[in-house]
């Protein structure tokens, strides 16, 4: 298993300049043509926030990264993703995924890195007056909201958010609508029975996010049926994302019954989404279990995976951008590296807890 001294944020520093995070690289190298995105920003932020003990490194990524998201939100809340590297925004702001990851970054801001002030706590009450109508969106967003809950228990926009995104997982009755008028309803498929409970016809991406969040909700919020179900939830995933000693998760093209297995190309951010996961899961009920999953996420990454390669390059501190049906693909893009990186740090606090 990797030592906790070789996770570095070499790579991290690589890719980030004085405006944000380049998305892409070719192998270790930046590609400003592709410019930023908030997705990986709001990524990037929450790994830095988490990273105990802020150092000159760490701050200084976490100012950029809040820079970058304050810079990205409109007046009313909504968020812009993706901007030029001539600086300038190409979308309109709205409430897709890059909302519900910016409310993430700003909750885990918010609550574990004191030294950015109050920002990224006020940025985040102004993106959470809003609901999507994506279910991802709201799961990222009430992850957010869960880290603001562990500082500031009675936060009444983190815990409205944070229920709504478990009410549409969950299903369980509710009587308030959605902030954009839209109600608030169960993402689940007429086609769900026991032996594929999932709330979607089938599997897509940062998969483990949907049961991480009904595990937060049901013990932040005192609703043990979240965290029954989120924890049911999460080993049915394990079970259909396992292949005999290890990992087989989730392609980026999705996955339902009847499709083969193993599939590719896998991305890391299933393997971190899974490490998240496992670690609240672990937090919550101190059942071994957890940490054992939390470990081949971990391993996934050295090369207990289907193409039997790592996933990580020590030399650079990177993390690489999928793994093939023949290899893995060399470039180390964002969104890979800061996926590697969250997983190394849940094993980091592991080891030292148990050390």
């Amino acid at each position: 298993m990797t030592s906790p001294a070789l996770v570095s944020f070499e790579h991290l520093c690589r890719l980030t300049d004085d405006v944000g995070l380049f998305e892409h690289a070719r192998f270790t190298q930046p590609r400003p043509e592709h410019g930023y995105c908030v997705d990986d920003v709001a990524r990037g932020l929450v790994v830095v926030a988490r990273q105990p003990g802020a150092d000159p490194t760490t701050a200084r990524l976490s100012q950029t990264y809040l820079r970058f998201l304050g810079a990205a939100q409109d007046p009313d809340g909504r968020f812009h993703n993706r901007l030029s590297v001539t600086g300038r925004w190409t979308d309109h702001p709205g409430v897709d995924d890059c909302w519900g990851r910016a409310l993430w970054g700003l909750g885990t801001a918010a609550a574990r890195a004191p030294w950015l002030g109050d920002e990224p706590l006020a940025r985040f009450e102004a993106g959470a007056r809003h609901r999507s109508p994506s279910l991802r969106s709201m799961v990222f967003g009430a992850l957010g909201a869960a880290d603001v809950l562990q500082r500031h228990p009675e936060h009444r926009p983190a815990r409205s958010l944070l229920a709504d995104a478990a009410h549409r997982v969950s299903g369980m009755p509710q009587a308030t609508p959605g902030r954009t008028g839209a109600a608030v309803v169960r993402a689940v498929s007429a086609g769900t029975t026991a032996s594929w409970p999932w709330p979607e016809p089938r599997l897509h991406y940062a998969n483990a996010a949907i049961p991480e969040v009904l595990i937060a909700a049901g013990s932040l919020l005192d609703e043990p049926r979240w965290t029954a179900e989120g924890l049911g939830l999460l080993r049915w995933l394990l079970d259909v994302e396992t292949r005999g000693d290890h990992l087989s998760v989730t392609p980026v093209g999705g996955w339902a019954p009847g499709e083969p297995r193993p599939g590719f190309d896998q991305q890391p951010i299933e393997v971190a989404a899974l490490a998240d996961a496992c670690a609240r899961a672990s937090d919550v009920t101190g059942d071994v279990a957890w940490q054992r999953a939390l470990v081949s996420c971990a391993a996934w990454f050295e090369g207990a995976n289907d193409g039997g390669v790592a996933m990580c390059d020590a030399a650079s501190g990177g993390g690489y951008d999928g793994l093939e049906a023949l290899g893995r693909n060399e470039n180390q893009g964002a969104e890979s590296t800061l996926a590697m990186l969250t997983t190394f740090q849940h094993l980091t606090r592991l080891l030292v807890t148990a050390s």
